[in-house]
């Protein structure tokens, strides 16, 4: 397969664009690029396909020699691609070459040129795939988040972000703002990040960019956070809190304690409905990941909490959930101050607040978790439970408290008799 060039138009009265024109015999169609570069029709040599007069020291032969060269480029670039597609055993279609040269001639869609446009075009693209089962509504809600973050950003520098600008530099004055403005901990810096070289991938592989500086940036690993776990002990005090004065917060810790004893997200098991329970299960499809079916047994305290609401649990929002949960938590006793630590760039915060302060909708999974793994039910088992196929992540919902550390170490290290002799 061979490369030739082409005016765009003969006839033209001025200077007419020059493409580079291959016929794909296979397809039955010819490949056309444009080269960038144009030339007036009576400059043309169109026996030869190339300019004329490419000899001598005149102004006019070294324009016409300096078209020459850049035509050369994409000649050879053209017999380069073909070989390597050959060589490697690759499908040569129209549509990869012109892939192929729209990254090494550096062509964009303009979209505007505008980075939040092309932004916008990624969000809709992630929230119409129907096929993406990683666009779930809790992802897409923070893609949009990590937009209205970057506008931020864009305030703060006062200057505009550009695909072109995007280097190691601009990603170091990300980072420093997002640790000195916003306060971001490790864990939601690493998310966020994560989400905008998602963006990035995407910007270039669908030719909005073709600076690919964005995949030297370095991934910020993940912390594992000391967040509140409940006991058996306290969550059964809490089922037995008496909250008849109080049906909104009664409600409330009703659907706590459901996400406790099942496991389940509260995106799920906020709406589990009756058509949702059969033969003794809870079946599901995950509303995080709907490519995963969840298939959860009933136990005394699901069920019973299902009959008190004939199979009809309270609807409330997540954030009000979680809002009104932390007064269910302070009205049954836990008051107490508790300790947590994490980092905002290489120093490491500690704040003092009450433990019900800690307590969220996901305390529930994670108190779940952690009283199975008490109770020495296998990782499998519970794993096959809430949906979790890689253990490290699973692992990092085990939250065992001080009495149970205590209690562990005693159990290993419990002493029968007493060998050792005092030291005077």
């Amino acid at each position: 397969m061979r490369s030739t060039f082409n005016l765009k138009s003969k006839k033209k009265q001025g200077k007419t664009l020059i493409y580079l024109i291959a016929h794909f015999k296979n397809e039955g169609k010819k490949f056309v690029y444009s080269t960038g570069e144009s030339i007036n029709p009576k400059d043309w040599d169109f026996e030869n396909r190339q300019p004329k007069d490419l000899t001598g020291r005149t102004e006019f032969a070294n324009t016409q020699r300096s078209i020459k060269m850049q035509l050369d480029r994409y000649a050879n670039f053209f017999i380069k691609i073909t070989d390597l597609y050959r060589n490697t055993g690759q499908e040569l279609t129209i549509e990869n070459i012109r892939s192929e040269f729209n990254k090494e001639f550096k062509r964009t869609k303009t979209a505007g040129n505008d980075f939040f446009t092309v932004y916008d075009l990624f969000l809709n693209e992630k929230k119409n795939d129907k096929t993406d089962t990683g666009n779930s509504t809790s992802t897409i809600k923070r893609y949009e988040y990590n937009k209205k973050l970057l506008e931020s950003f864009e305030e703060y520098r006062t200057k505009k972000l550009h695909f072109s600008k995007i280097d190691k530099k601009l990603y170091n004055e990300f980072i420093s703002y997002c640790i000195t403005e916003k306060k971001h901990s490790t864990n939601t810096l690493s998310r966020n990040i994560g989400l905008f070289k998602t963006f990035m991938y995407w910007a270039f592989d669908n030719n909005y960019t073709y600076k690919s500086d964005f995949k030297e940036f370095k991934n910020i690993k993940k912390e594992i956070t000391d967040e509140v776990a409940l006991t058996m002990e306290q969550v059964t005090e809490i089922i037995n809190h008496d909250f008849s004065k109080n049906p909104r917060l009664e409600r409330v810790r009703d659907l706590f304690v459901f996400g406790c004893v099942t496991g389940m997200r509260y995106s799920n098991y906020s709406k589990v409905k009756e058509n949702d329970i059969s033969n003794g299960f809870i079946n599901v499809r995950d509303q995080k990941n709907n490519s995963k079916v969840l298939s959860i047994p009933l136990n005394d305290y699901s069920k019973f909490i299902l009959k008190k609401y004939d199979y009809k649990l309270p609807k409330i929002t997540n954030q009000k959930f979680n809002d009104y949960v932390k007064e269910v938590i302070e009205k049954v006793g836990y008051t107490e101050d508790v300790k947590k630590t994490y980092k905002i760039g290489k120093e490491v915060i500690e704040t003092i607040s009450p433990f019900y302060e800690r307590v969220s909708s996901h305390t529930a999974r994670r108190s779940f978790i952690t009283i199975m793994k008490n109770k020495k039910i296998p990782d499998k088992v519970i794993m096959s439970y809430i949906g979790h196929k890689s253990l490290e992540v699973f692992n990092q919902y085990y939250k065992p408290n001080n009495d149970e550390k205590i209690d562990f170490m005693q159990t290993v290290w419990k002493m029968e008799s007493t060998p050792l002799k005092k030291v005077n």
